[in-house]
């Protein structure tokens, strides 16, 4: 289970710095997690975001227009990301309308999973930090001192594996090797310092 320390700073934020210049020009479309998840061709599958954090991976889905269920098993992180959605809710009418397709659940994914018959679930472990910048690393230290480490990720993975309808993606670091224990993606999807492994159980429904 995580482990949990105080953290005086409140980092969840969707309306300032590179989330919300991303959502007011339009940037989320074409991103590399849209296409892993299956947002193209009309497609807007329901999604579950199985390690929310930050919420930023969520926000950028609900954004394109799925309906997005964040699961966080920190409540410190959890009542984070319920104070962050609440400013961005307020901000204005489009930000309203993409966190009313938002819903965020406090509990182990794990168990909630089974019981959520998700469409499409990201799973995106705590692992070590991408890039070199203090901004990075500083965040990625504020978030560890919440959220601790994810020891069960493989179990989650094969939980959600198993209980999706449609696919499951991995947020995974680029050069990193594949996860032990989980079978061979479909397909993976690369970024600039992530890749998004793909595991497709059918096909996506389309509007």
């Amino acid at each position: 289970m995580a482990h949990e320390r105080d953290n005086p700073e409140p980092i969840v934020d969707f309306v300032d710095g590179p989330v919300g210049h991303q959502f007011r020009s339009g940037g989320a479309r074409g991103h590399a997690l849209a296409k892993a998840a299956g947002l193209v061709k009309g497609a807007r599958p329901e999604i579950v975001d199985a390690t929310a954090g930050l919420g930023r991976d969520a926000f950028l889905l609900a954004s394109l227009g799925s309906k997005v269920t964040l699961i966080e098993r920190s409540a410190r992180m959890h009542d984070l990301l319920a104070a962050g959605l609440e400013r961005a809710a307020r901000e204005s009418s489009e930000y309203a309308e993409t966190i009313a397709r938002m819903t965020l659940l406090h509990g182990d994914s794990r168990e909630l999973l089974p019981q959520l018959a998700p469409e499409v679930v990201l799973v995106d472990p705590m692992h070590p930090p991408r890039g070199n910048s203090a901004l990075v690393k500083k965040e990625m230290r504020q978030i560890r001192e919440i959220v601790g480490s994810d020891p069960d990720a493989e179990e989650l993975m094969r939980c959600a594996l198993e209980h999706a309808q449609y696919r499951v993606v991995l947020k995974w670091p680029l050069r990193a090797p594949p996860m032990e224990g989980i079978r061979k993606p479909s397909h993976q999807i690369v970024g600039k310092s992530t890749r998004y492994d793909v595991f497709v159980k059918s096909k996506l429904p389309t509007a």
